[in-house]
């Protein structure tokens, strides 16, 4: 009997357990993940040489534009309504024009959307046919020589000036101011350093200077002392070369111990610091040019983000590679569109304040107005000491004066004051106005006290 008991016990405990759990309902699933917000993946191109004599600058240039594309990616772009993230495709081109153009398709088959680069005017020149048919926007941030932007390319741009500005530049200011009598000229046989040097020659004699014979060596030429011992004999007051650093100082330390006394002056390729390693003493005096604001005279904005970065100071062109970068990038925000077809006007017609200043382009894709720099070795660095816009020459300390003062707001009007006793009141005497400030040689956009780079200015180049 207690058995019995016990069993029915059981099963109506179960019974119970049952009919309790059917009563409740089961909880609702969990909403499901919203799906992610659409998105895009744009690809720029970045070409340079990142092996090879003047891997620093490809480096620099490289360095600029990832910046670029980082301070790009953090904004939180949109295009055509989907997140945009940028990404820098980049390439070695060796310096070598062959290797350039066979860089230049493997960009073009990556369906890049827009390329920056390339550094030498020698490989950027053969490259941009190949961009020019797959309708890809470039922009060089160091190619000077004009021909780059003179074969009727839409789709090619540059954000320094040319070498017809700088071959005159640093030609009018030697003659102006060591006010030689004779001046021999060699270079490499690039279309950089023979570009640049024709048009040095072109300017020397139209002051009425006096031109020696060219002298010629090439891209990898160290020994130049059989050129060297040929123009001593005709006691030259300036020496002029057209080429890269890499060559540019063994020629000028073998110069000094010739005993050529001469000034030795030297376009972009060679206007950098490494010029007092390749040389030693002698590189001490040299004056040398860039197409474009020095380095020192960039945005704080951008040395601080590159310090920051990287650790380093720019070198050279990394303002105007990082410049070209985001001109990219604005030109498809205004566009709303990543596809070249569509951004390419907005790029043609763009006015953009930049690292370097306000860029804006002509009708042939080149900066507008481009500055001129002149620099000097002192104390082994590369030294700013004159800038030229618009055909006027002004001492880089007056320039970055000039551009300080421009840069400070106007003062705000006093406020009324107070009626008192009844009187109505009268409006307070105008704060003083600011003395009139001459326009400065550059975009007001500059840094008051630009910071020292460690590795001052230059160089874009033809190689090969």
């Amino acid at each position: 009997m207690q058995r019995n008991q016990l069993s029915l016990a059981v099963f109506l405990a179960i019974t119970t357990l049952t009919l309790a759990g059917c009563g409740k309902e089961a909880p609702p699933p969990p909403p499901a993940a919203p799906p992610p917000p659409p998105s895009i993946e744009i690809k720029i191109g970045h070409v340079g040489p990142l092996t090879g004599g003047i891997a620093h600058l490809g480096k620099d240039n490289e360095n600029g534009a990832q910046l670029a594309i980082d301070e790009a990616n953090a904004a939180r772009i949109k295009i055509d309504g989907k997140d945009a993230k940028f990404v820098l495709v980049k390439e070695d081109d060796q310096a070598d024009p062959k290797v350039g153009t066979t860089v230049a398709q493997k960009l073009v088959d990556a369906k890049v959307a827009g390329v920056v680069g390339h550094l030498n005017s020698g490989v950027s020149i053969p490259a941009s046919a190949i961009y020019n048919t797959a309708g890809i926007p470039v922009i060089s941030g160091s190619a000077t020589n004009p021909k780059l932007t003179e074969q009727g390319f839409k789709v090619t741009f540059r954000t320094v000036g040319r070498d017809d500005q700088q071959g005159p530049a640093i030609a009018s200011y030697l003659a102006s101011v060591n006010k030689p009598k004779t001046v021999a000229v060699i270079d490499d046989a690039t279309a950089y350093g023979e570009g640049l040097a024709n048009e040095v020659e072109k300017t020397l004699k139209a002051a009425g200077v006096k031109v020696l014979p060219r002298e010629k060596g090439n891209d990898k030429t160290t020994d130049f002392k059989a050129i060297l011992t040929k123009i001593k004999g005709k006691k030259p007051d300036a020496v002029f070369y057209g080429g890269m650093d890499a060559t540019g100082g063994p020629l000028m330390k073998q110069g000094r111990e010739l005993g050529i006394k001469a000034v030795f002056a030297f376009g972009d390729g060679a206007c950098t610091d490494k010029m007092k390693e390749l040389a030693g003493d002698a590189a001490e005096g040299l004056l040398c040019s860039q197409a474009g604001l020095p380095v020192q005279a960039a945005s704080k904005k951008f040395l601080d983000a590159y310090k920051a970065k990287f650790k380093i100071d720019p070198i050279l062109y990394a303002p105007f590679t990082y410049d070209s970068t985001n001109l990219l990038v604005a030109a498809m925000k205004k566009a709303n569109s990543a596809d070249p077809a569509k951004y390419l006007p907005e790029l043609a017609k763009i006015s953009h304040e930049g690292a370097s200043g306000r860029i804006e382009f002509d009708d042939k894709g080149d900066r507008k107005d481009a500055e001129m720099t002149i620099f000097t070795m002192k104390g082994g660095k590369i030294e700013p000491i004159a800038v030229i816009k618009s055909g006027k020459t002004t001492s880089f300390e007056d320039f970055v004066k000039s551009a300080a003062a421009a840069a400070v707001p106007p003062a705000a009007p006093a406020a009324a004051s107070a009626t008192v006793s009844g009187v109505a009141p009268t409006a307070a005497a105008p704060a003083a106005a600011p003395a009139p400030v001459a326009a400065p040689a550059a975009p007001a956009a500059k840094a008051a006290e630009p910071a020292k780079s460690a590795d001052a200015p230059k160089a874009d180049a033809a190689k090969k």
